[in-house]
């Protein structure tokens, strides 16, 4: 699944540490059950023959991660046969209330808050500093077979990912049912 070493990263200048590295490009991306909003049980395999982009984040009370979901809402709806994950350890009520307050309807919102199995499965665990426990930034987009085609763990927590990379490699996997132009991106 993911190298076997943390990944050294920054949190406004102090070193914070995963518990290992994202999974690679080119490798199926682990299956994984999270909480969604009405406290279903959603896994990546409910989403299989879409195209999936991980915004994965520490909490929506921070203005970095929340910008990230709204950034991304607005992304995803431009793009047909695709869903955006938002993951944190948020309670899902936090999550559902978030959304309803921000009019956020082109993403889901997923809840860590059972147990650690996501975060340690796709590296973004935090174990150290005084964000231990929660997840690291990071995007992944897989392809509709579940394949890793682009991946970020943003070096400085407190920093956006960049997502222009992220949407450009959306624009690059086929999907016959859509072809965007990059002029139509941020």
């Amino acid at each position: 699944l993911s190298e076997l070493y943390t990944m050294k990263l920054k949190f406004k200048g102090l070193e914070v540490n995963t518990n290992a590295n994202l999974p690679k490009v080119n490798t199926k991306a682990p299956d994984f059950c999270l909480v969604n909003k009405d406290l279903s049980i959603v896994s990546l395999t409910d989403f299989r023959g879409k195209r999936v982009v991980l915004n994965i984040f520490p909490s929506l009370d921070t203005e970095t991660c929340a910008t990230s979901v709204r950034k991304f809402n607005i992304e995803a709806a431009k793009f047909p046969n695709t869903v955006v994950l938002c993951i944190s350890k948020d309670l899902p009520f936090a999550q559902r209330r978030f959304c309803e307050v921000e009019n956020i309807e082109n993403v889901i919102t997923l809840s860590e808050f059972r147990n650690n199995y996501f975060s340690t499965d796709y590296g973004v665990r935090i174990i150290d500093s005084p964000l231990q426990g929660l997840m690291a930034r990071a995007v992944l987009v897989l392809d509709r077979e579940g394949y890793v085609r682009y991946r970020e763990m943003v070096q400085d927590i407190a920093d956006e990912p960049n997502y222009r990379l992220a949407i450009n490699s959306l624009i690059n996997l086929p999907d016959e049912e859509y072809k965007i132009s990059s002029n139509n991106i941020f």
